[in-house]
């Protein structure tokens, strides 16, 4: 798998920098889904800007055709900071997950082993970044996994950030990669972007590095975006959760888009 590396390189959005200062150039991977591929271009592109340290944001396996050797290979990474996502807590507990995503759940969990499974939903909820005390991160929001912010303001931005002291917050669980600031507080709001299942209708795969000086550089990565649906059918067949990966994979956005 190491060897799917054909890509094409391109900056996106503008950087940006108020916050977070870090020792060295941060990578920040989020949602990655049990897509090898896009992991292995995003690790080689980041390797090429000089990153060393990696923070993983959630969802690492879910939906994916290689969960457990995205794990294996997130794992080679050091130094690096996880997080959990709703992925992680779904696959642990799927009584908690959505009916439709359950055979998804069911398949992550064997494909992971219990131990895995167990010890990924053990992560914390969120992590600061930096040690000025100005950045933190979480998979989705400081008040659920499965409610975050948008490129345009929502209706619940108040609420999600009611108690947020930090000047930035970094998440993900859109897979819509942006930055802006809120109108509540001036709160710098960061979404690296998904690397394994994009939803802007861009195909390659999305994530961030956060340098030195707080800068914040947004980058995609072109891959065989083609093998993992190929793969899901080949691993999974005709199962019933496979459908809204395969969309998802093919369309570069949700089913409801």
């Amino acid at each position: 798998m190491r060897g799917i590396r054909t890509r094409s390189v391109e900056p996106v959005t503008a950087r940006s920098s108020t916050a977070g200062n870090t020792t060295a150039m941060l990578t920040l991977l989020y949602d990655v889904h049990g897509n090898l591929p896009a992991l292995e271009a995003v690790l080689a592109d980041a390797g090429e800007q000089g990153a060393s340290e990696y923070f993983i944001g959630g969802d690492v396996a879910l939906f994916g055709p290689w969960p457990k050797d995205t794990v294996r290979r997130l794992r080679e990474l050091e130094p690096a900071t996880w997080i959990r996502g709703n992925g992680e807590r779904w696959t642990a507990d799927p009584d908690s997950a959505p009916e439709p995503v359950r055979g998804a759940t069911a398949a992550a969990r064997e494909a992971l082993g219990d131990a895995m499974v167990d010890e990924l939903n053990a992560l914390p909820q969120s992590s600061p970044i930096g040690a000025d005390g100005t950045t933190r991160a979480w998979h989705g929001s400081p008040v659920s996994d499965v409610r975050s912010f948008f490129p345009e303001p929502a209706e619940d931005e108040e609420e999600l950030l009611a108690d947020v002291t930090e000047r930035r917050l970094i998440f993900g669980h859109t897979h819509l990669p942006f930055r802006r600031t809120s109108s509540l507080g001036g709160v710098e709001l960061v979404n690296p972007g998904s690397v394994g299942m994009p939803f802007d209708g861009d195909h390659r795969a999305a994530y961030a590095l956060l340098a030195p000086d707080g800068t914040i550089e947004h980058r995609r990565v072109a891959y065989d975006h083609v093998a993992p649906v190929a793969a899901l059918r080949d691993r999974y067949g005709d199962a019933s959760w496979t459908t809204g990966p395969i969309y998802r994979l093919t369309h570069a956005r949700p089913e409801s888009s």
